[in-house]
């Protein structure tokens, strides 16, 4: 088979070929263009950080502190993060698809338009004849992964390891960054290590999920990153991801310090009680 884009080869009848299959809709891979795909997507992610401050003003009682706002902020937007855009994510990858016309080969794994992202002979959803993902859709969220997949290509199609990654993300860690708001927004004074228990859960979680979504990528030369480009590399891919180390290191740092200094404070009960039994 070609990598033709027609139908399959004429009979003898005398029935005219039927028109060629347009290419799949990919984006263009041109470079960096700031655009109003660009534009609604960042102010998409900022909004959802505003959103977080000021619901941090209204749910918080008035005496948390600076640290406890902080947290409540990010988990909220890293909840909101996960719901509506990596869940967009999730959306495109099971419900967006292109019809492959019968011409292409799906052991050509190099067609020049097409990027196979499943190992041979594996298709997605048990599907040879179609190709998922937000490639192949129009809507704005669609858009929206098209345009970070210029920076990571897996992000515009169904990687397995990044699907199964962000199902995790949106069905169990959103929920739990959820809980952790509301956990933060009770009594402050009360249920302490239990907040920081759960908030270390999921930032040991979000930091696995990173490994495992960027380790395969560098150890095989990163050949789905673009890292050639600034805008690509240092906004795209560092910056946004970055956000998802730097602040679950400071929680498991400042986790680690609450536990240990509850610990401590009960192992001074436990002496003083003991010092009491022998007068």
């Amino acid at each position: 088979m070609g990598y033709g884009w027609g139908s399959s080869s004429s009979s003898s009848s005398s029935k005219a070929a039927a028109p060629p299959l347009p290419p799949p809709p990919l984006p263009s891979q041109n470079g960096p263009t700031i655009d109003a795909t660009t534009v609604l997507s960042l102010l998409a992610l900022s909004s959802l950080s505003v959103g977080a401050y000021f619901a941090s003003l209204r749910l918080l009682p008035k005496t948390a502190t600076r640290k406890t706002r902080v947290l409540f902020i990010w988990h909220l937007f890293d909840a909101l993060v996960h719901l509506v855009f990596e869940g967009s994510f999730l959306y495109n990858c099971f419900f967006v698809s292109y019809s492959l016309p019968t011409s292409f080969s799906s052991n050509s794994r190099h067609h020049p338009r097409i990027r196979l992202l499943t190992p041979p002979d594996v298709y997605w959803l048990g599907k040879e004849d179609r190709l998922y993902g937000a490639n192949y859709g129009t809507g704005a969220f669609s858009k929206l992964w098209q345009e970070y997949a210029k920076a990571d290509r897996r992000w515009g199609g169904t990687d397995l390891g990044v699907v199964s990654l962000e199902v995790l993300t949106v069905g169990v860690g959103a929920p739990l960054a959820l809980w952790i708001c509301e956990l933060l927004r009770r009594d402050v004074k009360r249920g302490s290590l239990k907040r920081w228990f759960w908030m270390a859960v999921l930032a040991t979680a979000e930091l696995y999920g990173g490994w495992m979504t960027f380790a395969p990528e560098w150890f095989t030369g990163s050949p789905n990153l673009v890292t050639d480009n600034w805008m690509y590399l240092w906004v795209y891919l560092t910056l946004f991801n970055g956000l998802w180390v730097i602040f679950p290191l400071w929680i498991l740092y400042e986790g680690y310090q609450a536990i240990s200094s509850a610990m401590t404070q009960a192992e001074m009960v436990d002496l003083v009680q003991y010092l009491k039994k022998d007068d």
